[in-house]
């Protein structure tokens, strides 16, 4: 029986094959940064005041300054409310001149956007100041939690149905949910988008790193494990220009989700891990994506050395039916919701702070047992 890496050692650890190979699983982390760095982008904060239309029915010929002054209280610092606004009246400019209004209330009408940095964003398009600003909090920890469920479902569904079909899933999902996000009319969409966004990436991450290092030699793997980190680092530099060039957040979003339409297309033509398909038994399939392999760096694979190759009993009987049977399942689930309730918690400004604290620490050890697990 000939073990995996004397294959490896024999057709190449790190030839054109593993190369074009680990390129194109990792080419999509790229894009990956910008779920993940651009909420400083979509999520931008611009000046704001409540929408102050009325009083232009008394007299539109108000200066900007003027409207200012009739129809929005001062805070402490004598800056203008951003989130009340004196209570509309039917008087007469000059009765609302010489009396002033001191009745105050929640912006009625929207709000006004002035010095943007952007075009649009989420929360220009979603009104989610004053009152609504809670659901940004809400947006980014339902993004975190999706790649915690996504990491903790599409691991064992990879050990089940092959690494190939789990990174092809989740390319999809990516395309589809990123695409439907630029689409979204209200922010409960969006955020439900987000969380399966969020679920897709944690799935593309771990899989793409692992079906990739599976193909590559003890000698080069750790080095191909860091070039998937290295193309993150390099999107999220990318980022940055592609902000500065487009404004608006849909749009951004449309161009990211046309990106990985390509990544769609591509992916189907990946190959599978010849170690996963060892250790299932699949062994003929494994045998011609050796030879193409050894083709492809230019390597030849001797009779003997194929003959060699049969079932090795893997370590790791992991997949995704075992692990409801697991007794680590209730584990698993116990701080995916401790970590959920606490960050509600953190969302809703509950100032039992070190619960926050400790539901941050729950996902953050969840997620690197589960890397770990499936490393």
């Amino acid at each position: 029986m000939a073990d995996f890496g004397e294959i490896l050692k024999n057709i190449g650890e790190f030839g054109l094959f593993q190369q074009i190979t680990l390129i194109a699983l990792c080419l999509p982390n790229l894009l990956q940064s910008f779920f993940m760095a651009s909420f400083v982008f979509i999520e931008s904060d611009p000046e704001r005041h409540c929408n102050r239309d009325w009083i232009l029915r008394a007299d539109s010929n108000l200066t900007t300054d003027e409207q200012l002054n009739l129809t929005l209280p001062r805070e402490d610092d004598g800056t203008f409310s951003k989130c009340q606004m004196f209570v509309p009246v039917n008087g007469s400019i000059g009765s609302i001149r010489e009396y002033g209004l001191n009745e105050t209330t929640g912006c009625k009408n929207g709000w006004v956007y002035s010095n943007m940095l952007y075009e649009a964003t989420i929360v220009t398009d979603f009104d989610l100041v004053c009152d609504r600003a809670n659901f940004m909090e809400l947006i980014q920890a339902m993004f975190m939690v999706g790649i915690i469920f996504g990491s903790l479902i599409f691991g064992p569904f990879a050990e089940s149905f092959g690494r190939k079909r789990s990174t092809q899933i989740s390319a999809v999902l990516l395309f589809i949910f990123v695409g439907a996000a630029a689409l979204c009319p209200n922010v409960y969409l969006y955020v439900v988008c987000q969380f399966f966004v969020g679920a897709a990436t944690g799935g593309y991450r771990i899989n793409c790193v692992v079906l990739s290092t599976e193909w590559i030699g003890g000698s080069k793997r750790s080095w191909g494990a860091c070039v998937g980190q290295l193309f993150a680092a390099m999107g999220q530099c990318i980022l940055a220009g592609v902000i500065y060039v487009i404004r608006h957040w849909r749009l951004a979003q449309l161009i990211t989700a046309a990106n990985f339409a390509v990544v769609v297309i591509y992916i189907w033509f990946i190959p599978e891990s010849a170690r996963w398909l060892l250790s299932r038994g699949r062994t003929e399939e494994a045998k011609q994506l050796i030879i193409k392999a050894a083709a492809i760096n230019k390597r030849t694979v001797s009779d003997s050395l194929l003959e060699k190759i049969a079932i090795k009993e893997p370590e790791n009987k992991g997949g995704i039916k075992t692990m409801f049977r697991s007794p680590q399942l209730t584990r698993y689930f116990f701080l995916i919701a401790w970590g959920w309730i606490c960050h509600c918690c953190y969302i809703f400004s509950c100032r039992i702070s070190f619960l926050s604290d400790l539901g941050c620490c729950c996902m953050y050890r969840l997620f690197a047992g589960v890397v770990s697990n499936i490393c």
